[in-house]
C-alpha cells in the first residue's frame, strides 16, 4: 500500500475550502462587494490625470513689456524654479501685466504643490518692485472642466434680462452638493453708466474727478458706533448703497451759488447692460433665427461622481421653470458630460458581460456545459474583487479601466479552465472511480497547482512593470496592469476556492475512455488520424 500522497500549497488551499459553509458565503460577498464599487465607482469617460497648474498674475500699470520683463517676470521665474516638484514654467510679459503658467509633476499632490508656491511667494513678498501688484494666484485642475452646461434662450429677452434669469439659477445650483464651480458666459451685466456733460461741468465749475470722488464716497456703508440695551446690542451704521440709477442721479457732488449739485444736473444716468465682451446665441432648427442666450457652466469637486452632480442639478433646476425660468425662456442642456460618461461606461459593462458569455459558450462547446458553468462562476467572482480594487485605488469607471478589465478575462479563465479540465479527466480515470469525489478533486488540484501558480506569476511579471511608466502616459494606463494583475491573482484564488468547490457539487462522475480522457466529438476527431501511443513501461 502506497503512502498518502503529500499536498502541496494549491491542495492544501482546496482541501480547506472545497467543503467548507464558509465557500458560497464568500463568493456571494464577492459579488455583493463588486456590484457595490460598481455602483459607488465615478463614471467618467477618460481617466483623471493629475498634473498640477497655477497661474501667477501681477500687475504693473503704466510699465512697459520690456519694463515689465525685466522688474517682474524675471525674478519671479527665478523663485518659481524654486519650488519643488516644478516641471515647467511658461510666462507672458505685455504692457502693465506679467503672467507665469507654472506647471507640476505629473502625479504631484495638488494642495501641496499650491501651498508650496504660495509659501514661496509669500516669503519674498519684500521683493516686489514699487508699482507692482501682489501676486494673484490661481489653481487649475482637471475638474475645473464643466461636466455641465445650460443655456438659456429666449425671442422675448435679451442678453440684460437673461443674464438676470441665469444669476437666479447660478445660486440655486451653486447650492448643489458636490458642485465647485458655476460660470456665467455671456449676457450683459448690470450697470448703472454715467456719461457726464462737459458744458454743465464747466457751467458748475466740477471736474470729472470730483463727480467720481462724490459717488465713491456716497457709495458706502461705515461703522458709527454701538451700544446696549435691554440684553440687547445695537450696532449703527452711516451712509448707503447706491442701489438704483435714482440714487446715483440724487448724490451730491458740489455746491454752486450756495445751493447742491446734484449728478443728474451735470450728467446723463441710465441703468442697464454693460458692454458685452462676449456673445452666446442659439439657432433654432428650421427658423434660421439667432437668439440671445447665456450659458451656465457647472464643474464638479474632485473625486465626485459625474453622473450624479449632473443628476442632482437637473433636479435641482426642475422646480425653476416656470417661476425663476420664465415659460418663454427655453432651457437646453448643451453639454451634458454625466450622460455621456454613463453611456459609454454602461456600454462597455454590457460588452463586458458579452466577453463573460462568449467565453462561457466557448467553453461550454469545448469542454461541456457543466464544465462552462463553473467558469461562469469563477469570471463574475475575479471581476467583482477586480471591481473592489479598483475601487479601493480610487479610481473611477472609464474605458482604460473597464478595457483593463475585458483584456483580463481573456487571460484569467486559464487558471479556471486547467483546474476544471484536470478534474474531470482525474474522475474519468477508472482507477479513481470508487474513490471520494473530494478527495479526487483536490489530487487534481495540487498536479496541476505549482504550474498553475507559475504560469499566473510569469503574466503578471509581464504585465505589472507598465505601471512604472512615467510622463502622461503612466497614470492614464496604469489601471491596465493594475487591473490585469489583481484579476490574475483574484483567478489564482478562484481556481483554487471556487472551482473545486462548484466541481464537486455541479460536475457529473461518469466514465471516460481508456486513458481517462473524455469522448466528446474533439477527442474522437483528435484520435482518428492520430497514431496509437504504446504504453510505456515504468
Amino acid at each position: 500500500m502506497s503512502a498518502p500522497r503529500r499536498l502541496g500549497p494549491a491542495g492544501r488551499f482546496a482541501q480547506a475550502w472545497i467543503s467548507s459553509k464558509l465557500t458560497p458565503l464568500l463568493i456571494v460577498a464577492a459579488l455583493l462587494i463588486g456590484a457595490f464599487a460598481v455602483w459607488k465607482l465615478p463614471r467618467e469617460e477618460e481617466p483623471q490625470i493629475i498634473v498640477p497648474m497655477i497661474d501667477v498674475f501681477v500687475q504693473m500699470p503704466g510699465a512697459s513689456a520690456r519694463e515689465v520683463e525685466e522688474r517682474v517676470t524675471k525674478p519671479m521665474e527665478k523663485l518659481l524654479w524654486e519650488v519643488p516638484g516644478v516641471e515647467y514654467i511658461y510666462s507672458t510679459s505685455s504692457p502693465g501685466s506679467a503672467m507665469a503658467i507654472v506647471r507640476f509633476y505629473v502625479g504631484q499632490d495638488e494642495e501641496k504643490s499650491i501651498v508650496r508656491l504660495n509659501q514661496k511667494l509669500l516669503a519674498n513678498f519684500d521683493l516686489i518692485p514699487p508699482g507692482a501688484s501682489q501676486p494673484l494666484v490661481k489653481p487649475r485642475s482637471i475638474d475645473d472642466v464643466p461636466v455641465l452646461a445650460l443655456t438659456l434662450s429666449s425671442a422675448r429677452y435679451g442678453d440684460y434680462e437673461l443674464r438676470r434669469i441665469a444669476a437666479q439659477v447660478h445660486d440655486a445650483v451653486k447650492q448643489v452638493p458636490d458642485v465647485s464651480a458655476v460660470t456665467l458666459i455671456g449676457g450683459q451685466r448690470r450697470e448703472i453708466r454715467i456719461t457726464l456733460d462737459q458744458g454743465e461741468l464747466s457751467a458748475y465749475n466740477l471736474s470729472p474727478l470730483q463727480v467720481a470722488g462724490a459717488l465713491g464716497l456716497s457709495n458706502r456703508r461705515l461703522p458709527s458706533g454701538q451700544f446696549a440695551s435691554s440684553n440687547r446690542e445695537y450696532v449703527l451704521e452711516t451712509g448707503e448703497f447706491l442701489r438704483t440709477a435714482e440714487d446715483v442721479r440724487n448724490v451730491v457732488v458740489g455746491v454752486a451759488n450756495g445751493k447742491p449739485v446734484f449728478v443728474r444736473n451735470v450728467a446723463n444716468v441710465a441703468d442697464g447692460g454693460e458692454e458685452p465682451g462676449e456673445y452666446v446665441r442659439m439657432a433654432r432648427a428650421g427658423s434660421g433665427q439667432l437668439l440671445p442666450a447665456v450659458t451656465i457652466s457647472v464643474s464638479k469637486r474632485k473625486g465626485a461622481n459625474a453622473v450624479e452632480v449632473v443628476d442632482r442639478v437637473l433636479r435641482r433646476i426642475e422646480p425653476l421653470k416656470g417661476s425663476v425660468i420664465p415659460s418663454d425662456v427655453k432651457l437646453d442642456l448643451t453639454r451634458n458630460y454625466g450622460e455621456t460618461a454613463a453611456e459609454k461606461s454602461n456600454e462597455l459593462l454590457f460588452h463586458m458581460l458579452i466577453a463573460v458569455v462568449s467565453v462561457s459558450i466557448l467553453i461550454a462547446i469545448t469542454l461541456g456545459r457543466r464544465e462552462s458553468l463553473i467558469v461562469f462562476i469563477a469570471i463574475p467572482v475575479t471581476l467583482a474583487l477586480t471591481l473592489a480594487v479598483f475601487f479601493l485605488y480610487g479610481y473611477s469607471l472609464n474605458r482604460i479601466t473597464l478595457f483593463a478589465l475585458i483584456f483580463s478575462i481573456g487571460i484569467l479563465v486559464d487558471d479556471a479552465i486547467v483546474v476544471v479540465e484536470n478534474i474531470v479527466r482525474h474522475w474519468r480515470m477508472p482507477a479513481n472511480r470508487e474513490r471520494p469525489a473530494f478527495e479526487v478533486a483536490v489530487e487534481a488540484v495540487d498536479e496541476v497547482g505549482n504550474p498553475t501558480i507559475l504560469a499566473t506569476l510569469t503574466v503578471i511579471a509581464a504585465i505589472l512593470p507598465m505601471a512604472f511608466v512615467g510622463g502622461l502616459m503612466g497614470p492614464y494606463m496604469r489601471p491596465i496592469p493594475i487591473g490585469a494583475s489583481a484579476a490574475m491573482v483574484f483567478s489564482l484564488l478562484v481556481a483554487f476556492l471556487v472551482t473545486p468547490w462548484a466541481a464537486v457539487r455541479i460536475l457529473k462522475r461518469t466514465q471516460g475512455g481508456a486513458h481517462g480522457e473524455r469522448e466528446d466529438v474533439f477527442t474522437r476527431f483528435y484520435r482518428r488520424p492520430a497514431p496509437p501511443w504504446p504504453n510505456p513501461r515504468w
